[in-house]
């Protein structure tokens, strides 16, 4: 006779047959439209909504959400899976983008912040509005609010993420020591929507998001979530009982794009940032928004649709830095490297350096309160050591070694600095 344990598995595995065949998560109204060609790959619009409603005094409390509601999208994320399920792409989209609204009844044609779409149209103006932006068809949509993120993340069970520095901030209740850790879904709430810590705003935000995303993936793939098909049925009936999808996500779908996984490496995932133009366009009645760079978005989203890989086609050749080179008044010691650096737009004064040089590499001094634009300096010259210097003032010295020092060239792209395409293999704990 067959053991209780054969009995017990075999009844499960039964439940979830069925469950998969019939069940559907809770919808979210969009449009209906014909079944997507699958030759390019599948693509999900994955968004977190900035939502109270319905929480209780204490869940706020608990999860450390106080604040107004804008009942809006705090994250959201375009995510590729390639058609053989061996490449899998995330896309961030920063909310406060400032991008053309797709047509609906309750407004004009008008453009905004792109988290604004879901108070104005709900699920169904989100999607087609990143469509519009992007160019690229979205197949599937799911949405969760805090509490369903919370819910989900510890159904999943959570996940691995790392900082090389101390995380705090005291807006979302985030303290995290340097190393690695294993956080549940209240922590991985604070981790997501932190914003005052370094790198300050939303795209060291965002780039926190992907690895939240990739520590519950790499978990998850662990534990043979995607290999089993068990596992899968688990994992997909677990992520529909905290997230809503849209009428064409059913639980069958999401098990079926867990089981295309099941070959994936964390060398073939990736994730990016939509590269900006402009991180402070105002404009009248939104505020502060960030300009995407069309041709390079363009690029990106075009690697999307095409089923192509993002990091090899989205490499630029100047180093990415975070501060604007002209706010960054240098004094140099070699009129080559003054040169050099003047060329990238620094703020250079050159200044011939009596006697013979020293041996050893380029040294930067700088004072400790000019901490945050050091690392844009550094760039421009690589090998150079950095040694503080209390009371230097704000102005930085350049004092050059017996060797030539070689500079390259520099781009202010605070995006790119956080959001360059990374591969998954290079972005997680090591």
């Amino acid at each position: 006779m067959p053991s209780r344990r054969i009995l017990r598995r075999f009844a499960l595995t039964a439940l979830l047959t069925a469950s998969l065949l019939s069940a559907a998560p809770s919808p979210a109204p969009r449009p209906t439209s014909p079944a997507p060609s699958q030759a390019r790959g599948t693509n999900l619009l994955l968004v977190g909504l900035d939502r109270r409603s319905g929480m209780s005094r204490a869940d706020i409390q608990r999860l450390h959400v106080g604040g107004k509601e804008c009942d809006c999208t705090d994250v959201m994320m375009l995510v590729h899976v390639a058609p053989d399920g061996r490449r899998l792409s995330v896309v961030s989209i920063p909310r406060d983008s400032y991008v053309p609204f797709a047509p609906h009844d309750s407004h004009g044609a008008h453009s905004g912040k792109i988290n604004g779409a879901f108070a104005e149209g709900g699920a169904d103006l989100t999607v087609r509005t990143v469509e519009r932006a992007t160019g690229v068809r979205v197949d599937h949509y799911l949405e969760a609010d805090f509490l369903g993120f919370v819910a989900a993340v510890d159904r999943l069970g959570g996940a691995e993420v790392c900082t090389a520095t101390p995380l705090r901030d005291l807006n979302s209740g985030l303290k995290l020591a340097p190393g690695t850790h294993a956080i549940d879904g209240r922590k991985a709430l604070r981790y997501v929507r932190a914003r005052h810590v370094s790198p300050p705003g939303d795209l060291g935000r965002v780039r926190r998001q992907q690895r939240l995303v990739l520590g519950m993936l790499a978990r998850l793939a662990d534990a043979g979530a995607f290999t089993s098909p068990l596992a899968t049925g688990r994992t997909a009936y677990a992520l529909a009982q905290h997230v809503r999808a849209d009428e064409h996500t059913s639980l069958r779908t999401l098990y079926e794009l867990g089981r295309s996984l099941r070959h994936l490496d964390l060398a073939h995932t990736e994730f990016a940032t939509v590269p900006m133009a402009d991180f402070d366009h105002r404009v009248p009645g939104w505020g502060s928004t960030l300009l995407w760079d069309r041709p390079r978005a363009k690029a990106l989203f075009d690697a999307v649709r095409e089923d192509r890989t993002l990091v090899t086609h989205h490499r630029g050749h100047a180093a990415p830095v975070d501060m604007r080179p002209a706010s960054v008044r240098v004094r140099v010691d070699d009129p080559a490297t003054a040169e050099g650096l003047r060329a990238n737009g620094f703020d250079v004064t050159a200044a011939e350096r009596p006697g013979g040089r020293a041996a050893g590499p380029t040294v930067i001094s700088y004072d400790p309160g000019q901490a945050r634009y050091v690392d844009t300096l550094a760039a421009a010259l690589p090998g150079s050591r950095l040694r503080p210097v209390a009371g230097q003032g704000p102005v930085f010295r350049v004092t050059v070694g017996a060797a030539k020092q070689r500079v390259v060239a520099v781009a202010y792209d605070r995006s790119m600095v956080e959001g360059a395409p990374v591969t998954g293999d290079r972005l997680r704990c090591g």
